[in-house]
């Protein structure tokens, strides 16, 4: 890929990770080298949030009231989907996509804008410094995952400890897993009121209706059991009836609680632990 004229954020293809401004794309990504992910057999590829506004747009769909999903087609990256939630308290971004257009900037704004945005684990942090700058949005990291930032910023904040309430009823739950950082967030009020979890792929909705997490879900690099353990036990006092995966579809509409602790005994059994 020839030079850029001038300094360019450069964004990794395969995972859609945006880099600091340079004249020349990276030499690798980080993020893709790790085990977790993957180079694709024709090697790292780059791209900016240019060229990806010119063939893609954000579909929005609704989730459930105040809940509303926003996903890139056609696919771009990992293809995860980014989830807005809706509070009287302001508005919260779970999760991030690459791309960011006028359109999105437009809706979200006449929505009333975006109060943070949290991210579950360092696949999808993206392009979430233009976001951030888009709406003057913090962004809130956990400080485990701290050395996957491959575009550092001021706007990011990064938490410690086991939980992070971001406005009553919205809660970040330190769960690792996946990623020594990974987060889900619990909402109190999704799900008619029973509450909800937004899980990112630090709980991945499994096609027969249960829950796994993996260590590197590409390569099927399972997690020990000690790991799955602290999931359940970070997630065991929240109250939730349902769940949001990272991708559409990808959804437990009733009995969430219990299908994790089933899915969680399944998973133990399979490994010997």
């Amino acid at each position: 890929m020839a030079s850029a004229s001038a300094e360019t954020h450069f964004i990794c293809k395969a995972c859609g990770t945006q880099f600091p401004a340079r004249e020349k794309p990276p030499r690798s990504c980080p993020i893709c080298e790790d085990s977790r992910q993957y180079v694709p057999f024709a090697g790292q590829e780059w791209t900016t949030l240019d060229k990806v506004r010119a063939p893609h747009r954000n579909a929005w769909a609704l989730c459930e009231r105040n809940l509303i999903a926003l996903e890139t087609t056609p696919e771009f990256a990992i293809g995860e989907r980014a989830l807005l939630l809706r509070t009287k308290d302001g508005n919260f971004l779970w999760d991030c996509v690459a791309l960011l257009d006028d359109v999105t900037i437009e809706i979200i704004q006449a929505l009333g804008g975006l109060r943070g945005i949290a991210i579950s684990h360092p696949h999808y942090y993206t392009t979430m410094v233009e976001w951030s700058r888009a709406f003057d949005a913090a962004i809130h990291l956990h400080a485990a995952d701290r050395a996957w930032v491959m575009r550092p910023d001021r706007a990011i904040d990064f938490w410690e400890g086991d939980h992070k309430e971001l406005a009553p009823g919205v809660t970040l739950i330190h769960c690792g897993g996946h990623f020594d950082g990974g987060t889900v967030l619990h909402w109190s009020g999704g799900a008619e009121g029973r509450g909800a979890l937004l899980s990112g792929d630090i709980l991945s909705v499994m096609p027969d209706g249960c829950v796994s997490a993996m260590y590197s879900y590409p390569n099927a690099i399972p997690l020990a059991a000690p790991a799955i353990r602290r999931i359940t036990d970070a997630l065991e006092p929240f109250a939730y009836d349902r769940i949001y995966g990272a991708f559409s579809g990808h959804v437990i509409a009733h009995g969430a609680k219990a299908i994790v602790a089933k899915s969680a005994q399944r998973y133990l059994r399979a490994i010997g632990g």
